[in-house]
């Protein structure tokens, strides 16, 4: 899943580059090798401000309908908007990518109304504030507790198991222990439903190299934890470099192979 981003905020590689070039940015997202891109409009790197609904529109449906005219790559839609979700839907997305788990209550009627899939993510708090002071009893317990309670509300709605998907949500809302924690145990993720998983190039790598002075210094600390990921069973990564993402996990996947 290739990141592109239309925003001018995101925290490594938001610009306020034309539509053309966004879809230029989505093909070549494509070539390196992502089945799916996923277009934001609204940035939730820590301490963002929320974005308003027609700018928010305003900035991805142009880029998804342009990129739709010369590509059917699979297209994910990064918002919490459901007006936004139903837009980007009409415009060629097939996949809703939801870091508040359906906190729009006209969401869930969206995604019961168009064949698409949806990612559930886990944030504790929202991204003005999720990381002032991050607090779980068990944050492995905690995350699946929450995304199993949201789950399970769409799904005696109506919604179809196989249609969603959850990420547990690295870097929203936890400190640099419940990430590791949470990289450490993926595996009960895996149990119940396709997982989603977004380390690229978040702090919780600076906080663990002190030489790391920004997130263009990033990208070794982002393959790091695709190893776990892959052994535990996760097969669908959000990420910046797709070309180098790519290449790491086919490497990792046919030393797993020789040595099975």
């Amino acid at each position: 899943m290739g990141v592109l981003n239309c925003t001018p905020d995101s925290f490594y590689d938001g610009d306020q580059l034309d539509i053309q070039t966004k879809v230029k940015k989505a093909l070549k997202l494509e070539q390196d090798g992502a089945a799916i891109i996923d277009i934001g409009g609204e940035s939730s790197r820590p301490g963002s401000e929320p974005v308003a609904l027609e700018e928010e529109l305003n900035r991805v449906v142009p880029v998804i309908k342009a990129l739709r005219e010369v590509s059917n790559v699979v297209i994910s839609i990064d918002t919490t908007k459901a007006r936004v979700a139903k837009a980007a839907i009409e415009a060629g997305a097939s996949i809703i990518n939801d870091i508040s788990a359906g906190a729009d209550p006209d969401m869930l009627k969206v995604a019961l109304d168009h064949p698409v899939n949806v990612i559930h993510m886990h944030m504790q708090g929202k991204p003005k504030t999720m990381q002032e002071n991050p607090i779980y009893q068990n944050v492995v317990l905690d995350v699946l507790d929450e995304l199993k309670q949201k789950r399970q509300r769409w799904l005696e709605a109506g919604f179809k198991s196989q249609h969603l998907w959850w990420d547990p949500g690295i870097g929203f809302g936890k400190s640099l222990e419940h990430n590791l924690e949470l990289l450490t145990h993926l595996k009960v993720f895996c149990l119940e439903a396709q997982v989603v998983l977004g380390v690229s190039r978040k702090s919780f790598i600076a906080k663990i190299d002190a030489n790391s002075h920004g997130p263009q210094d990033r990208l070794a600390g982002s393959l790091a934890p695709l190893s776990f990921a892959w052994d535990a069973g996760i097969r669908i990564f959000r990420v910046h470099d797709v070309f180098e993402t790519r290449q790491f996990l086919l490497v990792h996947q046919h030393l797993t192979e020789a040595i099975s």
